[in-house]
């Protein structure tokens, strides 16, 4: 599936079972909590503090893409393409940090 395609699936879902969009506040909202549920489990599962139990079955693949889904609402309700938008910030990566990497001694 490309991004163009997400962005028409989501389009498609929302309209016909999810009825309309959220409002772009409370999408903002449940942006935030979504990428918080990923934040957890990656604090837990890859870094110091322990993982509850209640947080062991979690997928963390499944809360990326509740990220993704809410994302590509956002931009379907702003008028983004997002497959424009991502090829131009990468071309802006491109550019900014041809060398940027490469000469970063911390990263040697």
């Amino acid at each position: 599936m490309t991004i163009k395609d997400a962005q028409t699936t989501v389009d498609d879902w929302i309209k016909t079972v999810g009825v309309r969009y959220f409002n772009e506040l409370t999408n903002m909202a449940m942006l935030t909590e979504e990428v918080g549920e990923v934040a957890r489990i990656i604090a837990r599962r890859y870094g110091e503090q322990s993982e509850k139990e209640s947080d062991k079955q979690k997928d963390l693949g499944d809360e990326m893409a509740d990220v993704l889904w809410v994302l590509i609402c956002l931009a379907n309700q702003t008028g983004i393409d997002l497959t424009e938008a991502f090829q131009k910030n990468l071309d802006k990566k491109n550019q900014r940090d041809a060398t940027r990497h490469l000469n970063n001694e911390k990263l040697k």
